[in-house]
């Protein structure tokens, strides 16, 4: 395991932040690291370039983290309270005068006791609550922009693409993570339904059902707070998030599925098309759920890489991966 970078060690320090916290907690994903500071949460981006997405300058930093706060305050509006910087007199300091070395966005915290998959694994979570998820999420795609422009960069070529892409990033971890036979058996799978079901995905773009959506709707990214907030939609890329609103409530009803409670994730579906009236994204479901989990396997395998993840932790998330992707070979077989 690679040794912490200064500036991140050094904000490790409750002296660094401009609000009294007795300790900082720090969070890693593949591409961030998130402190944990009191009341405040603190999320820099990792200087990395993965392809589908490129935080490899300062500028390109700054500007993904103004974006991520702008869309995300369609779904969690007072959670996000700004982009600050990151400078160093004689210390590092968050929110400090003088040049900014580092960007981060600034949130307000939210409970940990209040997430979906935490207390889905305290079975907490009632079909009363997927139903008002559902009924959110309806209203948030129906206000959500769309276009013939954004039907373009999210319709089938970006499908094509990003299915491609997902396979493609995934095949050095044979044997590691995913098995050759069912990457293939996913692979034929993905690419046979989009041949035989073009003129659906062609009829859902001119119907105007490829929106601007979330992107990353997955349990961990619900809060049950102060009504309801969902958050850390995608912001690095727009093909990703210019999708099908089937691809959208897919992400969660596939993450429900993961927990095992199919029963919620159809409640949250049938709810969902109950308020929206869109029975037709049904005969996409199982493919957009496919395209999911194999999304999150993904995730898990470029996460399985990171130098400053120590040898334990990359176990877990190795296992984690693989449960997805044998998820995703379940909704083939569904």
């Amino acid at each position: 395991m690679a040794e912490l970078p200064e500036l991140i060690q050094a904000l490790l320090n409750p002296k660094a932040y401009p609000d009294w916290t007795p300790k900082v907690g720090l969070v890693q994903t593949q591409i961030s690291y998130v402190f944990l500071a009191g009341e405040y949460v603190y999320k820099i981006k990792k200087p990395v370039d993965m392809g589908f997405l490129d935080y490899t300058t300062l500028e390109k930093r700054l500007y993904f983290c103004n974006k991520e706060v702008e869309l995300n305050r369609r779904l969690c509006p007072d959670t996000y309270l700004g982009v600050v910087p990151i400078t160093k007199d004689n210390d590092y300091a968050v929110g400090g005068k003088g040049e900014a070395l580092e960007y981060a966005v600034k949130m307000r915290r939210l409970p940990a006791d209040k997430m979906m998959d935490v207390l889905l694994q305290q079975n907490k979570v009632t079909p009363a609550m997927v139903d008002k998820v559902a009924e959110i999420l309806v209203d948030f795609h129906k206000k959500a922009a769309t276009s013939e422009e954004i039907a373009r960069l999210g319709g089938i070529d970006a499908v094509i693409k990003n299915t491609s892409e997902n396979f493609e990033q995934t095949e050095k971890y044979f044997g590691v993570i995913i098995e050759p036979e069912t990457y293939q058996r996913i692979k034929n799978f993905t690419e046979d339904f989009i041949k035989n079901n073009l003129s659906l995905f062609l009829k859902r773009m001119a119907e105007g059902k490829v929106r601007d959506g979330h992107g990353d709707l997955h349990t961990a990214h619900i809060c049950f707070c102060n009504g309801i907030c969902i958050y850390d939609c995608i912001e690095f890329i727009d093909r990703l998030r210019y999708i099908d609103v089937a691809a959208d409530i897919a992400f969660l009803a596939m993450d429900l599925d993961h927990y095992g409670r199919q029963n919620l994730s159809d409640a949250f579906i049938n709810a969902y098309v109950s308020w929206s009236g869109d029975k037709e994204l049904l005969k996409l479901l199982n493919f957009y759920k496919c395209y999911r989990a194999y999304v999150r396997g993904k995730i898990g395998c470029l996460h399985y890489d990171d130098p400053y993840v120590s040898s334990v932790e990359k176990e877990k998330i190795a296992a984690t991966a693989n449960s997805y992707f044998k998820l995703a070979v379940s909704y083939i077989e569904g």
